[in-house]
Formats: C-alpha cells, structure tokens, sequence
C-alpha cells in the first residue's frame, strides 16, 4: 500500500476524530434586548407575557444582581470585548468621535471583539440585529469597525441605534448596503427571521456562536395594531397596582428580599411621583395605549425567539447550546412625562433610568441556559451574586473552553466567568465600577457611591439595607465616601475617563463635530 492509500485511510479518521471533539464545544446564543427595565419579563416580575424566554429562565439560572453600564453603546462596547467601555473607545455614544482615547465612538481596534476571539477558538460566528458601535460618520461606508470586519463571518442588522422599526437604515447584509425595505418590514422579526437564517444554513462541523442583537423596545413606541389589542385591557388598571403587582411578584420569585417595601421615588419627578387617580382622563389613555405598545414589542421579541429555538431544535443542536439573555441597560425616560412613567413601572423596584448609574439605569435581567437541562445546576432558581456586563466575554470563552488568544495583547479581562456562580459556586468578589454622561458610581461590597453627575454631591448607600438607594449615608459616614471615591478616581484614572464632561447631549455633538471634523471613525 502506497503511501497515498495510507494517508486517504487515515484522513476520515481523523477527521471523525476532530467533527466529534467539535460537536462536545457547545454553540452559544448571546441575545441582547434594548432599553428594557429589570421587571419586563413575566420571569422577573412582569405581566408582560414572556413564555418564550421565561422556559429558558425555567430551565437555567437568574441573575439578581446584574449591572450593565447605563446606557446602550458603553454596553456594547463593554459586552463584546469584556472591558470598561472607556477602556475599549466607547466611553459615550458612537454619535461622535471625540478624538480623545476613551471617547472614539467605536471600539478600539487594539482590542478584539468576542467575534473575533470566538472564531479564533473555531467557531462560526453570525450576529443579527442592532451594533451601534461604530462611528455614526462612517455609516456611509465600511470603515474596518463594521460586523464583519470585527470577527461576524454574516451580518444581517442596522449599524445605528436608533429611528424607525419600519424603515431602519442603515441596514446592511454584511458590507452591502440595503436600500429597499418590504412594505411589510419589521425590524423585530426581521432580525429573528435572519438569526433563523443563520441557524438553517450552519454547517454542524464547527460549533456556533450567533449573536441576536434586539432593538426592542427602545423608542419609538411601534408595532402591528394586531399585538398592541392583546395588551390593551392589561394596563387600564393603571401603574399603581401594576407596580405593587410586579414587586409582590418579584418577592415569590426570590428576586428582591421579601421583607422589603416598595417605595416610591419622588425626587425623580420633581418632589412628588404622581398617583394614577392624578392623572388626566387624557393621560391615562396615552400611559395606556404607550404602555400597551411597549409590551407587545416586547412580547413579538420573545415570540421571535421562540421561533429560534424551535430552529435550533430541528437542527438538532438544542441539547448542546448555551442561551444568554440580557438587556443593555435599564428602562429610559426619553419618552417625556408618560414615558417617565412607563419606565417607573418597567425599573421596579429600582430607582431612576437609563443614562444614569443608580440601579434603575444599570440592572438588567441575565438569564443563562443549557438546553441540555442536566447541565442546568441552579434550574429555575436565582444567582445573588453580584456580576457585570464585562462579564459576557470571558463567560463565553469558558463555554467554549478556550483562553484568551496568545495572537492578541491586551489579555488582562477584567470581566469574570460566571459559569461557577450559574452553578451555586462563589465567584470571586470585586469592586465594579460605572460612569456615563458624568454619572458616576462604585459598588464595593455591601456600598454603593453614586451621583446623577459631575456636579452632584456623591450619594453612599448601604445596598444590604437599602437597595433601592432611598438613604443616603454620605454624612453619617465621610471616611467611607472619601474611601470609595479614591478607588473611583485610581480607577477613572487608569480607565481613560477623564476629563468627564457635562454638556448637553447637543452641546456635546456640536462641540466635537466642529472640532474634530473627521468623523470617519480613523
């Protein structure tokens, strides 16, 4: 026998050998909802129906005490490369590149994504949805910061954060930009309807890694006429018992402490929250109507991802994938006066909105699943244990049992892998810190130090006795403020933070455009 022969014997071997060590990787689906509150879901409280992603909280483990960094291109930026946002470039919004280190408007180039590091541990890696984490000045053409050019081997999705669900732009299938949208589009069930597309054309010999980057429910307020009737009846009782529903809800589900009381945040409305009996005839028909919209985009998200699961199964890959679930950052009060409303309904039990770091702004649900429910070691149950957004990257790498590739520098993640505490195993404790728009804040234990901005007094709450940061205890404890507010600067400091700026979000794109006026992202 030739050695020809020999070798042609020998290569089917081994490459049964190599597709069944493969098929042990587990596939990874990551989704990401957007400005959604941490009470939204029917599994942390909401009578938002959720079955979809509420089985997958069923069947895995919930995070109680999970913060993202306030806001959507910080989260982005922080998820897929498993570092603080300044760190990475992204320290504001990809509205503008400031052109100072941490103020880019994109991720860094020096520092990988986890597309990139995923497909380096062998995956196939897809992403659908909203990225936002490339300079709005180079939406026009591919600058080397789009998807596919960050480690996606297919994008199907919207680069820029915001605008309409009907008519989003730009959207791009990979480089190629689409310029004719279906009468009948929606951009939910558009991304699901891609993310299935990816799944359905997947060659099982490498494992998977698929990204769904939802733009629901972030504003404008839009969905088919059809899902909105389902909602209607639900909210005519108004925000009131709505609230105290959720929190009662959230106390059987062992998400809040059950001897807690549900407060009420006055301040953020001026002095005094309003009582649903308060409002005008006109108002409450808006809060409903508004808040009927929100839970049905919402709810066709969760029906979308129903249908992905359904395909992964008949591809026969659901007993080997992982599913993660999180939102990119607290409710938002963008939407005027209602929409302050809306969202101190969606924040429960938490305190203030997206763009600031109190807890409102930066809790999110986190849901991990193994489809294969014998892996699932908290099933249904909740994890306490405080983690982060940079968490995601390094939590997917242990996954997929890989390390951090030697073909890049920069390897010191400050993310962690939660796979020990999705197991009931303590991770190791660390102080996390948060700063947006000015909005500054440290979690150090059982404290908290945190301001709505630059020119506010720094706040200390005891979050073992208060966390819903009604008390502040910044004069009964000075030395401890000026502890925490050290660490806060040493990390600032090191972090590429400062300066911290204060204009408003005009003033600051203004200022920057006319200043830096290349704004390709170079």
């Amino acid at each position: 026998m030739n050695k020809l022969q020999i070798a042609t014997l020998i290569i089917p071997f081994l490459s049964t050998n190599v597709y069944a060590e493969i098929e042990k990787t587990p596939n990874i689906v990551l989704i990401l909802c957007d400005d959604m509150g941490f009470s939204d879901l029917g599994c942390y409280g909401s009578e938002i129906k959720t079955p979809n992603i509420d089985k997958l909280a069923q069947e895995g483990v919930r995070f109680s005490q999970f913060k993202n960094t306030g806001r959507s291109c910080p989260s982005r930026a922080a998820l897929l490369t498993g570092r603080y946002q300044h760190q990475a470039g992204m320290g504001w919004m990809a509205e503008v590149d400031e052109h100072r280190p941490g103020y880019r408007g994109q991720i860094d180039k020096e520092y990988p994504t986890i597309a990139e590091i995923m497909k380096e541990g062998g995956y196939s890696t897809y992403m659908s949805g909203k990225w936002h984490v490339t300079t709005t000045g180079a939406y026009d053409a591919p600058n080397g910061s789009y998807p596919v050019q960050r480690g996606f081997d297919r994008y199907y999705g919207c680069l820029h954060g915001g605008g309409s669900y009907y008519k989003p732009s730009p959207v791009y299938n990979n480089l190629d930009r689409i310029t004719n949208l279906p009468d009948d589009y929606y951009y939910t069930q558009a991304i699901t309807d891609s993310a299935v597309s990816f799944v359905n054309k997947h060659d099982c010999k490498t494992p998977m890694f698929l990204y769904v980057a939802h733009y629901a429910p972030h504003l404008p307020l839009q969905a088919p006429q059809k899902y909105i009737d389902k909602c209607i009846d639900r909210y005519k009782v108004g925000y009131d018992v709505l609230r105290k529903q959720r929190f009662e809800k959230q106390k059987q589900l062992q998400l809040v402490p059950d001897e807690m009381e549900l407060p009420l945040f006055n301040k953020e409305f001026g002095g005094k929250r309003p009582a649903w009996e308060e409002l005008t005839t006109e108002q409450q028909h808006k809060w409903i109507n508004d808040m009927a919209t929100y839970a049905a985009m919402i709810e066709i998200m969760d029906e979308g991802i129903g249908k992905l699961v359904d395909a992964i199964k008949k591809k026969g890959m659901y007993e080997n994938t992982v599913f993660i679930f999180l939102s990119d950052n607290g409710a938002t009060d963008e939407g005027g006066y209602i929409g302050q409303l809306m969202s101190d309904l969606s924040n429960t039990p938490y305190r203030s909105y997206k763009k600031w770091v109190f807890q409102g702004g930066t809790s999110t649900p986190f849901i991990l699943t193994y489809g294969n429910r014998s892996k699932n070691k908290m099933q249904g149950k909740v994890c306490n244990q405080p983690a982060h957004i940079i968490d995601v990257l390094p939590t997917c790498m242990a996954i997929g049992g890989m390390k951090y590739p030697q073909k890049y520098s920069h390897a010191d993640l400050e993310g962690k892998n939660l796979l020990p505490a999705s197991e009931g195993k303590s991770i190791e404790k660390r102080t996390l810190y948060f700063e947006h728009q000015s909005s500054c804040a440290i979690i150090d234990g059982t404290w908290k130090l945190v301001k709505a901005n630059r020119n506010e007094q720094w706040e200390l709450i005891n979050l073992d006795e208060d966390p819903f940061e009604t008390n502040d205890l910044a004069d009964k404890y000075p030395d401890k403020v000026e502890e925490l507010e050290t660490k806060w600067i040493e990390w600032a400091n090191t972090h590429k933070v400062f300066p911290l700026e204060d204009k408003t979000w005009t003033e600051r794109l203004n200022f920057y455009r006319a200043k830096n006026p290349n704004q390709k992202g170079e």
